[in-house]
This record gives C-alpha cells, structure tokens and sequence, in this order.
C-alpha cells in the first residue's frame, strides 16, 4: 500500500501521515470556501439587481434549487465520476474543492440574499439622492453593510464546511479522515485512530466555532455600540447623536 512503509501499530508513526491527510483537509477548505464566496455573490446579483433579467432569475434560481434539493455526496461524486464522461477530467483534490465550493455557494447566496434586503431601504434612497449608479451603490454602500450583517452566518458554515470536507474520502482525496482509515486498515487500531481523527476535528472546529460566537457578538445589530465620552454635549454612538440636556 502506498502508507505501507510508513504505517506501523506504533501511534508514533502516524503522525507525518496524519498531518499530510490534515494538510489536505485545509486546502479543501479553504479553497473551497473561497470558490463558495465568489460563486455565491455571482448567484446572488441577479435576483437583487435594481432591472432584474428574469430569464436569468430564473435560471439562479434553478441551479440553486437543484444544489440545496441534491445530497452533497452526489455532486462529489457527478463531478469526478460523470464530468469525465463529458471530456472532463478533474483530479480528485480539484473535484473536491468544485464541488464543496458549488453545494455551499448555493447556501450562501441564499445568506447573501438575507443580508442585502436586510439593509434599510433607506440607505439604497441614499445612494440614489448622491447620484450613484446601482452597481457604485451597491459596491460602496450595500455589500459592506449587508457583509457586516451575513459575516456571523457564513463563520457558521465554514465551520460547516471543514467538517463536510470529510465526504472528499467518496472521491480518492486522501483528507484526514481517509488517512485514517488507511492507517486503520493496516494496524487495525481502529479506536485508537479514528480518537485522534474525532480530536483533531473537534479541537480545530470548536475554537472556531467559538470565535464566530464572539463575533457575532461584537457585530449584534440589535444592540447600539456607543461611545460614551461626550464631545460637545453629544454622545457619538452607530446610530443618530443625542443632544444632552443642559444642567
């Protein structure tokens, strides 16, 4: 096997196959989730732009319904198996990351959707009254708040998506959970394995989890973030100043 020379009952020997299963598990989801973000901002422009293309609406629509409606190890398995079969071929790795990118756009999009008619109607008045195009507007003064606002949620589902990259086993990528099982079939170690792979999952995706709470905290919207040294006789807080009372 190829781990044959590697792989003894020895835990100690694990590691450098463990840590390349690992290595191969943040490039899909990093990479992943960046193919998710941009894919997903270009789902989302038609279905919000100011003179909407509704063949196009429609179209968005469909393809998003088809990814959420379809089990993630499908489209893995589409895209490496079926694509070749079309005069594409994809390396397992580059497969893994098409597909988690394509299965979370779809979701994400949808996150995207939420943040923008999230922001005040009155902001998009805004940027009409300082002459702006729909597309400045939407550049310089929507996407950065509706950001702000969808920021909590997309921490959410990268986290999410470290832990799918696992399902990248199905297409031959040799990620941290398929590294294991190597190691496991050739010592037969396997509570001792898959303990150090259920570890390593939790102590990278639980800290993480904990800095997307923190910062959903710090970017609450429903609750005013005000500085509270006054300048003038005002308090300068994210919302309109007040005028202080006079004593």
């Amino acid at each position: 096997m190829y781990y044959a020379a590697a792989v003894t009952a020895d835990p100690t020997t694990w590691t450098s196959t463990l840590l390349s299963g690992l290595k191969y598990t943040l490039i899909l989801t990093f990479l992943g989730m960046g193919v998710a973000l941009v894919l997903a901002l270009v789902l989302v422009l038609p279905q919000v732009m100011h003179r909407r293309i509704w063949v196009l609406v429609i179209l968005v629509r469909a393809i998003v319904e088809l990814v959420r409606g379809t089990p993630l190890i499908l489209q893995l398995f589409y895209i490496f198996y079926v694509f070749p079969q079309f005069g594409l071929q994809l390396s397992p790795v580059t497969a893994g990351v098409i597909g988690l990118g394509l299965n979370y756009a779809a979701y994400l999009s949808e996150i995207y959707r939420a943040g923008i008619q999230a922001v005040p109607k009155g902001q998009w008045e805004a940027s009409d009254a300082l002459g702006m195009s729909w597309g400045l507007g939407m550049r310089r003064i929507i996407l950065p708040q509706a950001a702000r606002i969808s920021l909590p949620s997309i921490g959410n589902y990268f986290v999410s998506l470290f832990k799918d990259s696992a399902l990248c086993s199905t297409i031959s990528v040799t990620e941290l959970l398929f590294a294991g099982q190597l190691i496991a079939s050739d010592t037969f170690k396997y509570l001792t394995v898959y303990t150090i792979i259920l570890i390593t999952y939790f102590v990278i995706s639980y800290p993480a989890s904990l800095g997307v709470r923190a910062l959903e905290r710090h970017l609450r919207l429903d609750r005013p973030r005000t500085d509270r040294r006054a300048r003038g006789g005002r308090i300068w807080s994210n919302g309109p100043s007040l005028k202080l009372p006079s004593p």
